[in-house]
């Protein structure tokens, strides 16, 4: 089946570069490096840095607080590790939840190795990080604290601006801990100003926003120390490679374009959202949404389906001509249960049988009608040649 005749709903995972994106990418075409001192280098160092300034604006962030990175996953790795490193004086405990992206909890467990000691804040049946929950496991010695924003694969919006203002009151005059927020999936869908949301570090990846792969930003606010983790000069010494202006620029032009559409984007997925959540839980027995009901990003649908493997319904998915997920792109070839329906306390057998509906600006009310049918369908077709024993899939 064509490209053009397929139905995307996957745009959690990536999301297509848009025209204006790939427009600013060629027009941030140069032959320069951007650390040479030469008029070529100049150049391609001044485009950057119009970058960096564009992406800081969207943010409401000092360009100099605006890190550019290789990705999202980058980002995280550096905030976490960079700044428990720098603050291992002041302490050696870390906090994350318990339903973070892979990259937060993989660079949690090397700082374990380390010798920092980690603890995970479990998230309640809707995946919902409560302030109440944080100040149970600050200790003293806690250094660096991370919250994703919204979750990836459930959709649930955690209540930052409420951590950060707690975190504020224990930590008063010292600098430490430290809030660290996972934002990917936020822009175009919610804010992301860094100031409302009161937090000291904060990542951001240019697929999830219709910009190129391969570049992502962590703001840094003023005064917060990280220690790099890749050898180089770049980025104020804080990682190493070539800026890529060409990059950059896609991403900036692609921010920019992502929070401008969102008062009329957002309210538009919400809409195909609820519909589509609607229509699964009324025609399909056995179907149990994960994440929280509203508070969730607007273009994510995460639904568990008694009887069926997630893998199953995905390839027969995709047989229809329809491009999903079983739960975070980045897990998608591993068949153990997804991480964030264990926290969420999810029965194993369930959340095998998982997926991820995510919409973007292609997306129609046809497409998600169209989806439900299949899935309809499909799960009806698995459930009767099932050999479990469950009783709906006899």
């Amino acid at each position: 089946m064509s490209e053009a005749n397929r139905i995307y709903l996957d745009y959690a995972a990536s999301t297509p570069l848009s025209a204006r994106a790939r427009h600013a990418m060629q027009a941030a075409r140069g032959r320069g490096n951007p650390s040479s001192i030469h008029e070529e280098g100049r150049r391609a160092r001044a485009r950057f840095e119009e970058a960096r300034v564009r992406i800081a604006r969207v943010i409401n962030a000092a360009p100099s607080e605006v890190v550019v990175t290789g990705s999202g996953s980058e980002s995280d790795t550096l905030a976490l590790i960079g700044a428990a490193r720098a603050y291992r004086a002041r302490g050696s405990h870390i906090l994350v939840s318990a339903i973070e992206h892979k990259a937060v909890l993989k660079a949690a467990e090397t700082l374990k190795r380390d010798g920092f000691s980690v603890d995970y804040v479990r998230p309640d049946r809707e995946g919902r990080i409560t302030p109440e929950s944080i100040k149970a496991l600050v200790r003293p010695d806690t250094t660096v604290i991370s919250v994703m924003y919204a979750n990836n694969e459930v959709g649930t919006i955690e209540p930052i601006a409420k951590i950060a203002s707690l975190l504020r009151e224990i930590r008063g005059s010292a600098p430490t801990p430290l809030l660290h927020t996972d934002a990917c999936q936020a822009p175009g869908q919610v804010a992301v100003d860094v100031q409302a949301l009161g937090v000291d570090l904060m990542s951001i990846n240019s697929s999830k926003v219709y910009g190129p792969k391969g570049v992502g930003a962590l703001y840094v606010r003023r005064g917060v120390m990280l220690e790099p983790i890749v050898g180089g000069e770049q980025e104020r010494g804080l990682r190493g490679g070539t800026e890529s202006v060409e990059l950059a620029a896609g991403f900036a032009a692609a921010l920019e374009e992502a929070e401008a559409l969102r008062e009329r984007e957002a309210p538009r997925l919400c809409a195909l959202r609820d519909s589509c959540i609607e229509a699964i839980l009324q025609r399909i027995p056995g179907s149990h949404l994960n994440g929280h009901r509203s508070e969730r990003l607007p273009g994510n649908v995460h639904v568990s389906f008694e009887g069926v493997e997630g893998e199953s319904i995905l390839l027969l998915m995709d047989a229809a001509g329809i491009a999903c997920a079983t739960g975070s792109a980045c897990n998608s070839f591993d068949l153990a249960p997804s991480h964030v329906l264990v926290a969420l306390g999810e029965e194993a057998g369930l959340s095998h049988g998982s997926i991820r509906l995510t919409f973007g600006r292609e997306t129609t009310q046809r497409h998600v009608e169209y989806g439900v049918e299949q899935l309809e369908r499909i799960i009806g077709f698995l459930r009767g040649v099932s050999a479990l024993t469950h009783p709906l899939a006899v």
